[in-house]
């Protein structure tokens, strides 16, 4: 009972049977547990309410871009319904399970909302912060010519040649990729016709050297299991052994959204497939490219 109620009866001598109780904090009802006629015990809770002075956001972080995150790490959050505004936030819990079907992990962010402009439901871009001070080599992403199991750029050299470079990437940083292993700082790559290069390269027999990287071994089996790499799209054309697929982007791979024909691990995967049928499937990296390991209809047209 507030300190003002107390006053008044003090004041008046009579009792009042209504009393208004007001809540701590503004925000957003989410349970009432009181109902008019019924007894209340010492203590029970009347409502629970969510305040609305600061908000989480919860945002989708692809699993090849989660390294380094942490709690404390300073966040910029874009809403759509608040267009120009950028609102500085930080990484307040790292949820611990990924998720299988996006393959990315859950980071929540919290927001200051002093104005109640933020509202649950909104949606909103995210960037974060890096937490790392060491200097990385960054190149165009759009140089980077991924073959499936490989990564390559086009090196330009003296007299106006060029060469395929076999290079490890790291994460993305908005239009740039970090190059861990491959390059060196001041070579010239090739960000745009690189695929007319590499096609004229493959036709001349020239192979780029394999990266050198640290050789990891699965335990008692000598090689480490395949990675499988999900998207979903749309079957455009099927072949013995071969599907066309307009997909969207393979967010483990850093690969966009694309209409591109695979080849199938085993033809009996294709045989409840159909032309436009909408599909979840999964492909591994070969030195051919991707190969279907498996696939599904999500939906039958009718």
């Amino acid at each position: 009972m507030p300190a003002s109620t107390i006053s008044q009866l003090e004041r008046s001598g009579k009792v009042n049977a209504s009393v208004t109780i007001s809540t701590p904090i503004g925000g957003v009802l989410q349970e009432l547990d009181v109902r008019e006629g019924m007894t209340l015990a010492a203590g029970a809770p009347l409502a629970r309410i969510n305040g609305l002075d600061s908000v989480w956001l919860e945002v989708a972080v692809p699993e090849a871009q989660s390294q380094g995150i942490r709690v404390g790490q300073r966040a910029t959050a874009r809403l759509p319904a608040l267009p120009g505004q950028l609102i500085e936030g930080e990484i307040t819990a790292v949820l611990p399970e990924a998720s299988a079907a996006s393959r990315t992990l859950r980071v929540r962010i919290q927001l200051p909302n002093p104005d109640g402009l933020l509202r649950p439901g909104l949606t909103a871009q995210a960037s974060l912060a890096s937490g790392d001070d060491a200097s990385v080599l960054l190149i165009p992403g759009e140089a980077v010519i991924r073959t499936g199991r490989r990564s390559l750029v086009m090196l330009a050299e003296a007299g106006g040649r060029y060469r395929p470079v076999e290079v490890e990437t790291g994460r993305e940083n908005g239009s740039q990729t970090v190059v861990l292993r491959g390059l060196e700082e001041g070579q010239q790559v090739v960000a745009s016709g690189q695929f007319l290069l590499d096609s004229e390269a493959s036709l001349r027999g020239i192979v780029a050297p394999p990266a050198a990287r640290d050789v990891q071994h699965d335990h008692g089996h000598g090689q480490p299991a395949p990675t499988l790499h999900e998207s979903e799209g749309r079957v455009m054309a099927l072949a013995d052994a071969r599907v066309k697929i307009a997909h969207g982007p393979f967010h483990t791979l850093g690969m966009p959204g694309m209409t591109m024909a695979f080849a199938v691990a085993d033809a009996a995967l294709l045989q409840d497939i159909e032309v436009e049928d909408r599909v979840r499937f999964a492909v591994r990296e070969t030195d051919a490219g991707l190969l279907v390991e498996r696939i599904q209809p999500l939906e039958k047209q009718p």
